[in-house]
C-alpha cells in the first residue's frame, strides 16, 4: 500500500509552544510526531510514502531521507503553498498510479485498520474516507451518512455527539481527471464538499484513538498519550 502525507503546513497555531519546527516534526519524547505516524502506517502494511513538504522542508528530508524503517520515502516539494488539493495533485506524480493511494495529514494520528479500509474501497468505491465518532462535533464539523455513504458536511458542527471527518482518504489517482481545478485549492472546501453528490464517498467509521496536534492543548495531550 502507498500513502501521501501532507506535511507542508506552517503550524501557525502552535507557534506559542513550537518555533522554527514544521508542525509534523513537533517533538514527542525521543522523535517527531511524524515518525510515530509513519511507524504506524508501516505496521499496517504501507510500504511507500510521499511526503508533501514546503515549510522548513529540509528538517523533514534530513530526518527521514529516502527510507525510514521498512518504508520507502519520496518527496513532493511545493515551491509555494498549493493548498491541500494542489499539494495532493502535485504529489500524485510520485506515486504508482495503478494502485489506490491513502492521503492523510502529517499532524493527525488516527488508529485505524488500513487493510480493512483498503478492502472496503476496492468494492467499487471512488473515494473512501475515515470518519470518527466523537462526543462533541463543534470543533471539527459534523458529517452525515446514509447507508454508509457520506451525504453532507456541516463546517460548524453542533456540540452533540456524531461523526467527524478524521482526515484519512483513499482514492484512485485519476479521481481529479473529470474536474477543472485551479493550481491552488483546498481538497475539502473546493473539491470534496461541493462534489459530494457525484463523489458519493464510502464511509469507514472508526471508534479508536484520534489526535490532532494543531493546537497547543492537543499537542500537550499527545505528549502525555504517547508516553505510554
Amino acid at each position: 500500500m502507498q500513502a501521501i502525507i501532507l506535511a507542508g503546513g506552517f503550524g501557525t497555531r502552535l507557534r506559542s509552544v513550537l518555533t522554527d519546527v514544521p508542525k509534523p516534526m513537533a517533538p514527542i519524547h525521543d522523535k517527531p510526531f511524524l515518525a510515530y505516524l509513519i511507524d504506524y502506517l508501516s505496521s499496517q502494511g504501507v510500504t511507500d510514502i510521499v511526503l508533501s513538504v514546503h515549510y522548513l522542508a529540509e528538517q523533514i528530508v534530513s530526518y527521514f531521507k529516502n527510507s525510514y524503517g521498512n518504508v520507502r520515502i519520496s518527496y513532493a516539494h511545493e515551491d509555494e503553498p498549493l493548498g491541500t488539493g494542489g499539494a495532493i495533485i502535485h504529489s500524485l506524480a510520485a506515486i504508482d498510479g495503478s494502485r489506490p493511494v491513502f492521503v492523510l495529514n502529517g499532524d493527525t494520528f488516527l488508529k485505524l485498520n488500513y487493510q480493512e479500509m483498503y478492502a472496503l474501497h476496492t468494492q467499487g468505491a471512488q473515494l473512501t474516507m475515515s470518519l470518527r465518532r466523537v462526543a462533541d462535533c463543534s470543533r471539527y464539523g459534523e458529517v452525515t451518512t446514509v447507508n454508509n455513504i457520506v451525504t453532507a458536511f456541516q463546517e460548524q458542527g453542533s456540540a452533540r455527539a456524531g461523526l467527524i471527518n478524521a482526515g484519512v482518504y483513499l482514492f484512485d489517482s485519476d479521481i481529479f481527471q473529470a474536474y477543472t481545478l485551479p493550481q491552488h485549492f483546498s481538497f475539502e472546501k473546493d473539491f470534496l464538499f461541493p462534489g459530494i453528490t457525484a463523489l458519493q464517498p464510502r464511509a469507514f467509521v472508526v471508534d479508536d484513538y484520534f489526535i490532532d496536534i494543531g493546537v497547543p492543548a492537543d499537542y500537550a495531550r499527545a505528549v502525555a498519550d504517547f508516553a505510554s
